[in-house]
């Protein structure tokens, strides 16, 4: 599938701020099933954008833009050329082994209710890794409304504190929900991480949001597989991935500061046609 993602973020400061710096995670990298045929970063006003790759491997860029600014716009546009894998990843840069994503953060960590949750489907599953964490993801599917909006600004609902929160009241983002599958993996001992990206959902508009997250876990012998609890299935074709991370803020999109005080406001406009 071709897929031509157009992405704005608008930020207004009352009064205007003395300057920024951010860092912007929003360029997807070629992979097996994934190859960028273009793809463009604007800043206004106009500013270098130094390239790098953050620990994970993820495409960066930082700036500096100086004051006073009234207004900053980021603006993304690109194709995407997609194919279905079921949701295994390969050719993708790994900088550690998965082990190191075991590790546990605030926005990931399991409580009881969690473990006991993971648990069950453990049990269900017969030992293999593969039908556990298909059964976590029946699961959440089953028994949480999620969002299909990213656990960000442009959630139809505020996102969770924690994956602890997210399950207790039944509800969450996309984020909330990868996070809860990250910590609920994670306790039975399955390497799993964050994965940011874009999805067009079949039953929306072209015009809605549609910044996305999802998790992956680690299946021996046959590697990271990616798991999308808000969509109940695996990545398809349909999901341009973007950056990884242990949790939503090590594969955010945009983080950054601005100098001075006062108001700050953001825009998000994000449209995906195929």
């Amino acid at each position: 599938m071709r897929l031509r993602i157009a992405h704005s973020s608008i930020y207004r400061y009352d009064p205007p701020a003395a300057g920024v710096i951010q860092v912007l995670r929003l360029t997807p990298r070629n992979h097996e099933g994934q190859h960028i045929g273009h793809w463009r970063i604007d800043v206004t006003p106009d500013a270098r954008l130094a390239a790098h790759e953050d620990a994970f491997g993820n495409i960066s860029h930082v700036f500096t833009a100086d004051g006073p600014l009234d207004e900053l716009r980021v603006e993304v546009d690109g194709e995407v050329e997609t194919q279905n894998a079921n949701g295994v990843v390969r050719g993708t840069v790994e900088r550690f082994p998965p082990s190191l994503f075991l590790r546990d953060t605030t926005l990931t960590q399991a409580d009881n209710a969690i473990r006991d949750f993971a648990q069950k489907t453990r049990d269900a599953g017969g030992g293999v890794v593969l039908a556990e964490l298909h059964g976590l993801l029946d699961r959440l599917f089953e028994d949480i409304a999620g969002d299909s909006a990213s656990g960000g600004a442009a959630a139809s609902s505020a996102p969770a504190k924690n994956a602890a929160e997210a399950f207790a009241r039944k509800h969450g983002a996309a984020a909330d929900l990868a996070h809860i599958f990250i910590g609920a993996a994670r306790s039975l001992g399955i390497p799993a991480r964050y994965v940011r990206g874009y999805f067009r959902h079949p039953d929306k508009s072209a015009d809605a949001d549609t910044s996305h997250a999802w998790a992956e876990a680690y299946v021996p012998d046959l590697g990271w597989v990616g798991f999308d609890p808000s969509d109940g299935r695996c990545p398809t074709d349909s999901h341009v991935r973007v950056a990884i991370g242990l949790d939503s803020l090590g594969a955010a999109a945009v983080r950054g500061t601005r100098l001075g005080v006062g108001a700050e406001t953001l825009a998000v406009a994000i449209k995906v046609d195929q």
